[in-house]
């Protein structure tokens, strides 16, 4: 006993040790994007002052059975402030469902208006988005690439803003920042909104201004053609074929610009399952990544701290499975501290990874959708906000380790796309249930009793008179049991 003993206390320290690095890490990035905002990076002046300049660019709208937004995306991108014989809209249709007919009517209704637009279809979806990305290259006649997701609503001068910085010759990709077209529909889009405010802030500014790899985000983007064929093209082998193909681009000497100041609108996950099976991609696809590139990372001719931020960037995903191993541990830990002899106040140094934290996530939302509010306000809302966050993050820990292993280890699955229903504002309701999950999953089940796990420990906690963990715990089950609540609740019930 006293040797199993030892060795949870020894695996709980690993984890936490591994998430207090993490953290560190992204403290080091606020600290290079704070710098990055003081140094004001110059606006790019369009040094192709007349249209005729203008090079000829193809736009990729990739979709599979978006009935609900496919109008909305089409009708955007067309009101594009650029010459319509300077650019061609391909929709790249791998749908199996109403989406194909009303894909096929909007093409016939801008190419009477004299739009350069065309409807891609493939008998099957061999590879996915990947596969369609890499099928379509053949009818692309732009040098230039732009990719939009079926959810996003890029403004009208976005090619306007993002063409000109391929003056650069080096420039292989121009990544804009997500907004948030529906962000206070509730509580679930606020938090989604929250966390990735943190990447396309900190996270990207830091990288770009350090000089470390950053990636294109799949959409709301602009590739170089050359680059995109230089890198070896599309590839189907991971879940997250963007962030594959923009590390083996910038492998090959390409850099990639991020635009901080240019946002592209776009709909986030407005019910439980669809952010499940987003996150599920993003986790596993970021797993087989880091296993594919890792290796060429290391044998490269980048400095040592590029290496470092290369491989913390593409091992981010594994902080969820150390969340999951830490959570799961710290029950017995509760019971060990004591025989063992562990004093529970050396686990004090681990607060460094929630100060850390503390401050990215603050930084990140205040400078963005939060800008331009009352000092008191933002920290009214951040105080609410971040332990919410923190509760639902750890209660998505066990789905996502699951889908980290899986990466890891090697299991292929399909490309699970994220739907979305046309939600803007509060005004709108999730009523349209076609691609609504209809069965509660096994993962959902075990996160219920992961929450009564945790209830338990509370009891347990205060039983042995031991409230070390009483505050994590609680997260725990709230977490937890919020995941299961919303995952049934989201369902489409006969």
């Amino acid at each position: 006993m006293l040797i199993l003993g030892t060795i949870v206390i020894i695996i709980y320290s690993l984890a936490l040790t591994y998430i207090m690095l993490f953290c560190i890490m992204q403290f080091q990035l606020l600290f290079k994007y704070e710098k990055a905002i003081r140094a004001v990076k110059p606006k790019k002046e369009n040094g192709l002052v007349k249209d005729i300049d203008l090079p000829f660019v193809t736009i990729q709208l990739p979709i599979f059975n978006e009935m609900y937004v496919v109008e909305r995306l089409v009708d955007n991108i067309v009101k594009f402030d650029y010459p319509k014989d300077k650019f061609e809209i391909h929709i790249l249709d791998d749908s199996d469902d109403e989406t194909i007919q009303i894909s096929e009517d909007k093409v016939a209704e801008y190419k009477l208006l004299g739009f350069n637009i065309e409807h891609i279809t493939r008998k099957n979806r061999t590879g996915f988005k990947a596969g369609a990305l890499r099928d379509a290259m053949k009818f692309a006649k732009g040098d230039f690439i732009a990719i939009f997701d079926a959810d996003f609503l890029p403004n009208p001068d976005f090619l306007r803003n993002t063409i000109p910085y391929f003056e650069d010759k080096k420039i292989g990709v121009v990544q804009t920042r997500w907004e948030h077209i529906n962000r206070d529909y509730s509580l679930i889009t606020k938090l989604q909104a929250f966390q990735l405010n943190v990447h396309f802030t900190v996270e990207q500014v830091g990288r770009e201004f350090s000089n470390y790899f950053l990636q294109f985000n799949g959409t709301a983007g602009v590739w170089r053609k050359q680059t995109i064929l230089d890198a070896g093209g599309w590839e189907a082998d991971t879940l997250t074929e963007d962030l594959d193909l923009s590390y083996r681009a910038q492998l090959k000497g390409w850099k990639i610009t991020y635009l901080e100041e240019i946002g592209s609108p776009a709909e986030l996950p407005s019910e439980m399952n669809g952010l499940k099976s987003q996150q599920f991609r993003w986790m596993k696809g970021g797993a087989e990544t880091a296993k594919k590139i890792l290796p060429s990372v290391w044998v490269s001719n980048l400095k040592f701290s590029q290496k470092i931020h290369a491989t913390i960037h593409l091992l981010s995903s594994s902080v969820f499975l150390c969340v999951f191993i830490i959570g799961v541990f710290s029950v017995p830990v509760l019971f060990l501290i004591e025989p063992l002899g562990v004093n529970g106040r050396y686990f004090a140094i681990f607060l460094i990874s929630l100060l850390s934290i503390v401050g990215v996530y603050y930084v990140a939302n205040a400078r963005t959708t939060w800008k331009g509010e009352s000092f008191f306000k933002i920290i009214f809302k951040f105080i609410f906000l971040f332990p919410v966050f923190l509760s639902l993050s750890m209660g998505l820990s066990f789905h996502n380790s699951i889908a980290i292993i899986q990466g890891f280890f090697g299991r292929k699955s399909a490309f699970i796309r994220t739907p979305k229903f046309n939600i803007k504002n509060l005004a709108d309701k999730l009523n349209k249930k076609k691609y609504l999950e209809t069965k509660v999953s096994i993962t959902t089940i075990i996160e219920g009793i992961l929450s009564i796990y945790f209830i338990l420990a509370i009891f347990a906690g205060i039983q042995i008179q031991n409230n070390s963990f009483i505050l994590l715990h609680a997260l725990l089950a709230i977490g937890y049991g919020a995941i299961c609540f919303y995952s049934v609740k989201h369902l489409r019930l006969k």
